[in-house]
C-alpha cells in the first residue's frame, strides 16, 4: 500500500465521457487529513501513518484523545485512523493528505459499513422463497419453512440461514476506478457503488490486487 485518505460518502450520480458514455459515479468528500503521527519500527515495532479527518471541538475528545493533537500540533479531529503503507518518507507530522493523493485511473479498494437493516426475516437477509400461498400452508408466508430435523439429529445445524441482525458490517470493495480527481471541492468520484449510507465515512487506499 503506498497511499490512502479518509472520506464522507456523499452520494451518487453520474459523469459523461468524451463520447457520450454514462458512467455511475460515488462522490466522495476526501480530505484534508492532517497527519496526527508517524510509527516506526524502532520505536513501535511497526510502521504506520495515523491520519485524522473532520475536525471537531475539544471538548467531545477525552483527554487522551485530545493529547495526540495536541502533541503533533494539529486541530482535534472525530475520525482517527491508522494506515500500513510502505513508503513514510514523503509525509511529515502536522502535513495534510488531499484528494489530489490519487489521480483519474487509479484503481483502490474502498472500506466502508454497510446500511444496517435491523432484525430482518430470511427473505429479506437471504433472499429466499415464500412458502406457498395454497390452502393448508400459513398462516405466516414468510417463514423459514421446515428446519429438517427428525429425532436425528434433533437440532438445527449451525450456519442455517434463519432471521437475524442483517447489514451495519465492515466491507471492502476492491479494485473500483478513480474516474474523476476535484482538489478544489476535495472530492474524489469512484465508479460505481461504494458500502455505506450517504453521510458514513470510508477509507480509500491503493488496491491490493
Amino acid at each position: 500500500m503506498i497511499k490512502a485518505i479518509i472520506g464522507r460518502k456523499a452520494g451518487m450520480t453520474q459523469v459523461f465521457t468524451a463520447d457520450g458514455k454514462v458512467i455511475p459515479v460515488t462522490v466522495i468528500e476526501a480530505g484534508p487529513c492532517p497527519v496526527v503521527q508517524i510509527k516506526t519500527v524502532e520505536k513501535d515495532g511497526y510502521a504506520a501513518l495515523k491520519i485524522g479527518f473532520d475536525k471537531t471541538s475539544e471538548k467531545a475528545l477525552t483527554k487522551p484523545q485530545l493529547g495526540q493533537f495536541k502533541k503533533a500540533g494539529v486541530e482535534p479531529c472525530k475520525v482517527l485512523k491508522e494506515f500500513r503503507l510502505d513508503d513514510l518518507s514523503s509525509y511529515a507530522v502536522g502535513g495534510e493528505i488531499k484528494a489530489d493523493v490519487f489521480a483519474a485511473g487509479d484503481r483502490v479498494d474502498v472500506h466502508g459499513v454497510t446500511k444496517g437493516h435491523g432484525y430482518s426475516g430470511v427473505i429479506k437477509r437471504w433472499n429466499q422463497h415464500r412458502l406457498k400461498e395454497t390452502h393448508g400452508v400459513g398462516p405466516v408466508h414468510r417463514e423459514p419453512g421446515s428446519m429438517g430435523a427428525n429425532s436425528s439429529p434433533s437440532r438445527v445445524f449451525k450456519n442455517k440461514h434463519l432471521a437475524g441482525q442483517y447489514g451495519h458490517e465492515n466491507v471492502t470493495i476492491q479494485n473500483l476506478e478513480v474516474v474523476r480527481v476535484d482538489v478544489e471541492r476535495n472530492c474524489i468520484l469512484i465508479k460505481g457503488s461504494v458500502p455505506g449510507p450517504d453521510g458514513s465515512v470510508v477509507t480509500i487506499n491503493d488496491t491490493v490486487k
